[in-house]
């Protein structure tokens, strides 16, 4: 769920407004930051699997470091806890605590029944919204839409990089997802994990133009 994830960042400036779009946005896509580096490292597997699901070829054969609900908590608080030492701004880091731990719950609406519930567990959970393309694409792009008009009803950009960063980001955002959805498979494992090292630049694309906006104070 990948604008689905991206939706949960721009959404979460309103709980915590002093916290940056960059760190917010890492948040719920903290999980997907992890699995490329822990494929390469050879920790966990996915395969080139077309038709796999409908919406996705990937086969994640196994992800319980990255990707399994109780590591997903772990994460959550390691990443919570290093923003606070950092900041002191405790509803950051309580937002940014629940949005690492939001990707277990939004990918368990999507994925065929493959997460696992902690690492070296057999039971493997998922609702399989995959299994629909036009499904995954509705509610995915409702909630992109939702996420991205709550950050721009308390934000406003104080000069042209604010705005054109902003809507440059929407649209690279839109337009990679309908390119993945639709696009040919990655052609290796090896070449999806290190490709999606540069899920990366995201969150350093969100902290830059979120410089350049401040909040609109309530009327």
């Amino acid at each position: 769920m990948f604008i689905g994830h991206m939706a949960v960042g721009f959404a979460s400036k309103r709980l915590a407004p002093q916290a940056s779009l960059g760190v917010l946005m890492a948040a719920p896509m903290a999980l997907d930051l992890l699995w490329p580096l822990f494929l390469l490292a050879g920790w966990e597997q996915v395969r080139i699997d077309p038709g796999n699901t409908a919406f996705t070829p990937l086969n994640f054969v196994s992800y319980p470091y990255s990707h399994s609900l109780a590591m997903s908590a772990v994460w959550g608080a390691l990443f919570a806890l290093l923003y606070w030492l950092v900041t002191r701004y405790a509803a950051g880091a309580v937002v940014i605590g629940f949005g690492v731990v939001s990707h277990w719950i939004l990918d368990f609406v999507t994925h065929r029944p493959d997460l696992p519930l902690y690492p070296g567990g057999t039971a493997r959970l998922g609702l399989g919204l995959w299994n629909s393309v036009a499904g995954t694409i509705a509610v995915e792009s409702v909630m992109f839409a939702a996420g991205v008009w709550i950050y721009a009803s308390i934000t406003r950009a104080h000069d042209r990089a604010g705005t054109y960063g902003f809507r440059a980001f929407v649209a690279f955002a839109v337009v990679g997802y309908f390119a993945n959805a639709f696009g040919a498979p990655p052609p290796s494992a090896e070449f999806l994990a290190r490709f999606s090292l540069g899920i990366g630049l995201i969150p350093l694309w969100a902290w830059w133009f979120d410089r350049h906006q401040e909040p609109i104070s309530p009327a």
